[in-house]
């Protein structure tokens, strides 16, 4: 077996999995990943096919309530990073060693995992009796950037660029 080379699937690249359904910096996203030579993997249910999407790999999926999240927590490895806005899917990513971003630029991180799955907990309940929050604020520029500084923070990181 002289001169044979086996390859390590260990070695493969890091990729960032974008929750898209809902992601407003799907354009950042896709600069960011090209300057840092880094996979973008998109996964979208079929009800939010689009027809003219940025550049990366889409995958579509069955337009269940779970079935992107599913998707993503079954292909995300040690040291990808994931962009999404829901928090129970971060939680699940984060013992794995996966980097997990909102796209407002929020860091997530296991410190804190447990009083956010609280408060989530603490809104489904009070959703579930009709009470309603007045939810999110807007997404504004001021959030775009600081998902750019946050997603080319992990980015570096992880390329040594």
């Amino acid at each position: 077996m002289e001169g044979c080379r086996i390859q390590s699937y260990s070695k493969r690249k890091n990729t960032v999995f974008v929750d898209a359904d809902a992601c407003p910096v799907k354009t950042e996203i896709t600069e960011l990943a090209h300057t840092y030579n880094v996979q973008v993997v998109f996964v979208a249910s079929y009800a939010h096919v689009q027809t003219n999407p940025p550049p990366g790999k889409w995958v579509y999926v069955d337009t269940g309530k779970e079935s992107a999240d599913l998707y993503i927590l079954n292909h995300a490895r040690k040291n990808d990073v994931v962009v999404t806005q829901d928090t129970g899917l971060a939680s699940m990513l984060l013992n794995r060693g996966v980097y997990v971003l909102s796209p407002r630029g929020k860091y997530y991180n296991e410190d804190e995992m447990d009083t956010v799955l609280f408060f989530r907990y603490v809104s489904a309940k009070e959703r579930r009796a009709g009470r309603y929050s007045k939810g999110p604020k807007p997404f504004c520029e001021e959030n775009r950037q600081h998902f750019i500084e946050s997603f080319q923070k992990i980015l570096s990181k992880l390329t040594g660029i």
